[in-house]
């Protein structure tokens, strides 16, 4: 049974946000992976018409390609992608779901404050502290569109309802120091999933780009583990 794995990047990111877990199961399986990148996330990046149904689409359209090739078909979502994840999941048979740092809900303040007076005071020099990212949001809070982010929140309440109607097997993984979405998150999706195969992974110095937090090879196999046993017949 051939296995197909799409990975979905996040607001205002890219591939490199998934890229250490698309390695590990590069050198892990024989799986294809496939990789898109959401309307607006080119390089150089221009989300000024965007739309939450341009990502929709894109990531939809990918998961049909990918459907063709392959028998099985997870879905592993980051952020913004974890809510394209569910869209995907309410529409299409996934066999199932990972869903890392996943945006259901944002902004955990005290963290992010903190996180925030870090970056301003390295904002001179540059020298930001290591596996961190603070220069991505020092850009981002630069140059993302009031346009584009209303269009991300916009997707986020459009999904919202149906979170209860989920029922693919789903594996959740936060990170305790999240800053961007509390942890606490995905505590609130494992119970509202219907999914009777659920788990939710807490990586306890994990920061919101998880697949580059300090123990991400040992819930990276954990992930594996879910994926491989009991495979869903559809």
């Amino acid at each position: 049974m051939k296995t197909g794995v799409l990975f979905l990047h996040g607001f205002t990111g890219g591939p490199f946000e998934v890229r250490p877990l698309i390695d590990y199961f590069k050198e892990k399986t024989d799986w294809t992976l496939a990789v898109p990148v959401l309307p607006g996330h080119d390089f150089p990046m221009d989300l000024s018409k965007v739309s939450a149904e341009s990502w929709m689409m894109e990531a939809e359209l990918a998961l049909n390609r990918l459907r063709k090739e392959v028998d099985r078909v997870i879905v592993v979502g980051f952020s913004m992608g974890g809510i394209i994840a569910l869209y995907l999941a309410l529409r299409y048979p996934i066999e199932k779901l990972v869903l890392l740092s996943a945006a259901a809900k944002y902004i955990s303040p005290r963290i992010l404050l903190e996180d925030a007076a870090i970056m301003l005071s390295e904002s001179v020099t540059k020298n930001y502290p290591p596996n961190t990212f603070y220069h991505l949001y020092d850009y981002k809070l630069r140059h993302t569109p009031i346009h584009a982010t209303k269009e991300f929140l916009r997707l986020v309440k459009m999904v919202k309802p149906y979170y209860s109607e989920i029922t693919t097997p789903v594996c959740i993984v936060h990170g305790k120091r999240d800053g961007i979405v509390p942890f606490t998150t995905g505590e609130l999706l494992l119970k509202l999933f219907s999914s009777t195969q659920k788990q939710l992974i807490i990586s306890e110095k994990g920061k919101h780009h998880i697949c580059y937090s300090d123990d991400c090879h040992e819930w990276f196999e954990k992930v594996y583990d879910f994926l491989e046993i009991n495979p869903v017949e559809f």
